[in-house]
């Protein structure tokens, strides 16, 4: 009896274990599962860039664009280590629901054989007191007792090599969990870093000149001489009051050249418009020819490689 009921400190040790893996490793698990919720959240929202590059001049609009194909791959970079920490973190630490719970029936079944070599051997104590010359009634409690003890030494070794394969095996997991967590992290960023480094370079190679000579040609407002028709009124005033036709002559005249210096000047924009559209695509020509994203070198080169 001393035997089995003096290992009330190993047992709750074996308890705190068990438990403290449910506690801790619950928290791992839905930390890491957020953390890969929100990196997976991430995913999307480069698209935003293509539409702000398209209202754009040649050189920002080229840098936008690569940017948001480099983001792109980088997406992609990141689903992969969403699906990885998945595989290799979140669901291993999972599963120790299941084996918690599987620990918890273990030490349930050896307290209850605790409890029945207890109650066994309380029983015998009682009969000896009461009826000391019961000697068949005593020998059969004493048989009963020695079975519900040996059952409980039986259940008591059982758990513990259980709880310690237990403990070595969450060891082992934690280990290689974390190391799989880290190593997952270490691939994604190293490979974002790569790009982020030419994307860098690309963003700080933008001329932002070129645009801006782009931007004021669009809003400077031309220096060019007013037409007739607006110096008319002013030149009629100094004027003696001509005869009706006269008047009607010349204000045919005056509608004509007003036509006439109202289609030149159109001419003229349309010929500017037309130079201007001409050298913004030259420009970005230039630029996208200049620089390209690391995606789509990338790209390049697996096509080489095939």
């Amino acid at each position: 009896m001393n035997t089995i009921f003096s290992r009330d400190r190993q047992i709750k040790s074996m308890e705190l274990t068990v438990s403290h893996a449910e506690k801790y490793l619950g928290q791992f698990c839905s930390l890491l599962a957020s953390y890969t919720r929100k990196t997976a959240k991430l995913r999307d929202q480069a698209d935003m860039l293509n539409d702000f590059s398209n209202t754009e001049d040649p050189e920002l609009r080229t840098c936008l664009k690569n940017l948001a194909e480099d983001l792109a791959m980088v997406q992609d970079y990141r689903q992969a280590e969403v699906e990885r920490l998945e595989t290799k973190v979140v669901t291993p630490l999972k599963s120790y629901g299941d084996i918690v719970e599987n620990k918890r029936a273990d030490l349930k079944r050896f307290n209850a054989d605790r409890d029945r070599a207890l109650k066994e051997l309380q029983k015998l104590e009682k009969l000896q007191q009461k009826n000391p010359s019961d000697r068949q009634r005593i020998s059969q409690a004493e048989v009963n007792a020695q079975k519900a003890t040996n059952d409980a030494h039986r259940s008591t070794r059982q758990l513990e090599e259980t709880i310690s394969d237990f403990q070595r095996q969450k060891l082992e997991d934690i280990k290689r969990i974390f190391t799989d967590f880290i190593t997952v992290e270490m691939v994604f960023h190293a490979k974002a870093l790569e790009v982020y480094t030419h994307t860098f370079q690309n963003l700080d190679s933008m001329d932002i000149d070129k645009d801006l000579e782009l931007f004021t040609g669009r809003i400077r407002v031309s220096d060019g001489p007013l037409d007739n028709q607006t110096l008319l009124p002013s030149s009629m005033a100094h004027q003696p009051s001509p005869t009706l036709g006269s008047s009607l002559k010349h204000t045919a005249e005056s509608a004509k050249k007003s036509r006439s210096s109202i289609l030149q000047r159109q001419r003229v924009v349309e010929e500017e418009e037309d130079e201007e559209e001409e050298y913004e695509s030259e420009i970005e020509i230039e630029a996208q020819q200049s620089r390209q994203s690391y995606a789509s070198q990338y790209t390049q080169i697996l096509r080489q490689k095939n």
